[in-house]
């Protein structure tokens, strides 16, 4: 089984440690009324005592200690975690359709492709990185620094109301403005992330040991749909 295809299977696992946020939420509160502190997505473990169910996605799930030993520390992560995985979310779309369509949209356009020798995305393992031009990383590094400065500022504006991650930037209007509503779209936005980070790092995992594109490597959940 190639690797991309193990870590799409994994992530079915994953996605069972971030029930929907009010499921989440009444859970944790039962089960803390209960004084039953083991972890709910390993009921052979203690919960961390920082992770009380207050945050979106929080089962309990800290084998390792990231969280921290305070409230700041958790906030701190939190943010870490949340901006990883939307930057996941975009790499894990943008990875295989920069491999599928990158080199006919050069072409189109009289462009070099970006793309390596054996087609795939360009990458620290996989190299390539040197066809990219120095504009695309000053833009990237300008919309995370505006992304940062809207969350200094949510910060400020929020107060104690601040939530992780939001840098007052919902276009669309898909947050609900109800409380059990936002707390189950974070949930869904967490949930999805950390499954994007899982699947981005089989991408990168395949590619450096078979040498090859995910997308050839994997034909059936990319090429079967585009």
């Amino acid at each position: 089984m190639k690797i991309a295809a193990t870590s799409l299977l994994l992530v079915g696992a994953a996605a069972a440690f971030a029930p929907s946020g009010t499921i989440s939420r009444h859970s944790t509160t039962l089960s803390m009324e209960s004084g039953d502190d083991k972890s709910m997505s390993l009921p052979f473990l203690p919960r961390p005592k920082i992770l009380d169910g207050s945050l979106a996605g929080d089962v309990g799930f800290d084998p390792f200690g990231f969280a921290g030993a305070d409230r700041e520390s958790l906030i701190n992560m939190r943010e870490a975690e949340i901006k990883h995985g939307r930057l996941a979310m975009l790499a894990a779309v943008g990875w295989p359709l920069a491999e599928l369509w990158d080199r006919s949209i050069a072409s189109a356009l009289g462009l070099p492709s970006a793309l390596t020798a054996n087609g795939s995305s360009p990458s620290i393992l996989n190299g390539g990185l040197d066809k990219i031009e120095p504009d695309y990383w000053l833009i990237v590094a300008s919309i995370a620094g505006l992304a940062e400065l809207s969350s200094k500022d949510a910060k400020e504006e929020k107060g104690a109301k601040y939530v992780p991650g939001d840098c007052l930037f919902d276009p669309l209007g898909l947050m609900p403005s109800d409380k059990d509503g936002a707390l189950a779209m974070q949930t869904k936005e967490i949930k999805h992330g950390r499954i994007a980070m899982m699947a981005l790092l089989g991408y990168v995992a395949q590619e450096a040991l078979y040498r090859s594109p995910v997308t050839e490597e994997t034909p059936f959940f990319f090429k079967s749909i585009l």
